[in-house]
């Protein structure tokens, strides 16, 4: 990665204290009561102190939907983004590392709390800076189109690196983990992080967007409608995409030379993400010789994050993640 930590160094001390000038936009909220005695964040990050680089054909308002009828368990969604931000978790202990996280959602809304909250707090919890991506949805009318969501990721990376000093973390060392439409997202950012989809705006997008490693979990890899999945697609390419604009969001058939090391996950009784994408991108990580370690279980089905883990196999995949990430120098 082309980064100076000099110039990462000057560029916190400059910008840190306009960060913090400006009041930033609060994560999503919904109207129930949170359970008691679970952290909720309070510090965000918007990407876009100008607003975010595409036009909009028509105002979005932000809605959150709490899915959860008990009153322990939160399980909310959030569409309508138009400020698209991060929600931080820092951990009492930094070591240094950092991930950003992608909840899924099939790019019709993004998942809240069971792969984006839990996630973070898991990860702050054993001294991960864990930041929360809240992305823009391509179905939405951005003028960007599916180039929406790994525009907001581009710069959220950068972003982290830019403001390393503030978090405590080493800007070399930032991750990306994701989860089925997020886990395309992450898988996405991991194959195109170099690709040219703004114009900068301020220092931190002279830093690089590619990721220390990639977890694409459970991700939406192909758009090839035989295993695509057929929401993702839709919501990502519209209702009739060309075979190039396919060939051009699917990861698998774009991972460049230099793509970080990827840790992939899955079930193969997913009933919802074929789990041909994992296979379909495991392969093309091996032709381009890029590090991967695949864990491909029986049983767990789909969107299984952390809560739906217990008492089966795949519940190991956090700590399996976790030894993993070791190997590769990361923590």
């Amino acid at each position: 990665m082309d980064l100076t930590r000099r110039a990462l160094i000057a560029g916190s001390l400059a910008t840190g204290a306009a960060f913090r000038a400006h009041a930033q936009t609060p994560p999503p909220t919904a109207s129930k009561a949170l359970p008691p005695g679970l952290p909720q964040p309070s510090e965000t990050i918007d990407l876009w102190p100008k607003g975010p680089p595409a036009k909009l054909a028509a105002p979005l308002v932000e809605t959150v939907d709490e899915r959860s009828t008990d009153t322990l368990v939160t399980d909310r969604s959030v569409k309508g983004i138009s400020r698209p931000r991060m929600v931080v978790f820092r951990p009492d202990r930094p070591n240094g590392a950092a991930v950003m996280i992608t909840p899924g959602g099939g790019y019709r809304w993004i998942v809240v709390d069971k792969e984006g909250y839990e996630i973070g707090r898991w990860l702050a919890a054993r001294g991960f800076t864990a930041f929360v991506l809240f992305y823009r949805l391509p179905g939405e009318g951005w003028s960007s189109g599916p180039d929406t969501p790994l525009v907001d990721a581009q710069r959220a990376m950068r972003l982290i690196r830019h403001r390393a000093k503030d978090f405590a973390i080493d800007p070399e060392r930032v991750a990306a983990m994701g989860f089925s439409a997020g886990g395309h997202l992450c898988a996405d950012l991991a194959a195109r992080f170099a690709a040219q989809l703004y114009d900068p705006v301020d220092a931190a997008d002279k830093l690089s967007a590619r990721p220390f490693l990639a977890a694409p979990l459970y991700p939406v890899v192909s758009m090839d409608p035989a295993i695509a999945h057929t929401g993702s697609r839709h919501y990502l390419l519209g209702a009739s995409p060309t075979p190039a604009l396919e060939a051009a969001h699917s990861p698998d058939r774009n991972v460049p030379g230099d793509a970080p090391p990827h840790f992939l996950l899955h079930a193969e009784d997913d009933d919802v993400v074929p789990v041909e994408n994992t296979i379909l991108l495991r392969a093309a990580l091996k032709a381009r010789k890029i590090p991967v370690e695949t864990h491909l279980f029986a049983h767990g089905g789909h969107g299984f994050g952390l809560r739906r883990t217990i008492g089966k196999p795949v519940e190991a995949w956090p700590e399996l993640w976790r030894a993993w990430v070791r190997t590769v120098g990361f923590a």
